[in-house]
């Protein structure tokens, strides 16, 4: 998995030749698009299962943490997946307002907020949780629901609504 998660730059110093660093390349984005259009065939909400899937492939080993929102439109089907945050091995900035703004200009009305944690360990930290209050506070001043904040890491996923941090 952290073969196939790896970017070109990475694969190239392990002195693979430059086909097989592009056909690796190839084949994550190919997995990465099945995942997606799993996801996305029917509202995410009645393809939970799939989207946590497609989560896990894109995000799981990942080297370093990634905030990513997915925006919704009205029927909860997937409007625009966009990263928010690259960050640092155990942080990655993210902005309220950013986020919501984002939601405003695609005329979002929902979100669901994921991030990875590459230590492996998916339990929500204060960090995560006080920060998921304030976007879901930002979010409801313009009728957005934030359906849950999904965090992903090689032991598998965590959820902070079906943990009741939300």
């Amino acid at each position: 998995a952290g073969v196939a998660a790896a970017d070109s730059a990475a694969l190239a110093r392990t002195g693979l030749p430059p086909g097989a660093v592009a056909s690796f390349a190839s084949v994550r984005a190919l997995a990465l698009a099945m995942g997606r259009a799993e996801a996305c065939r029917r509202p995410v909400l009645s393809s939970w299962s799939a989207l946590l899937t497609y989560l896990r492939i894109s995000l799981a080993h990942a080297p370093r943490e990634q905030f990513r929102a997915l925006y919704l439109n009205k029927r909860n089907i997937l409007i625009r997946e966009e990263l928010r945050a690259d960050g640092t091995i155990d942080h990655a900035p993210v902005y309220p307002r950013e986020v919501v703004r984002r939601a405003l200009e695609l005329s979002a009305t929902a979100l669901i907020l994921v991030h990875n944690h590459p230590s492996g360990d998916p339990t929500p930290s204060r960090s995560d949780i006080d920060m998921t209050k304030r976007i879901v506070d930002a979010a409801r001043v313009f009728d957005i629901t934030v359906h849950d904040h999904v965090i992903v890491g090689p032991e598998g996923t965590k959820s902070l609504r079906t943990l009741g941090l939300m």
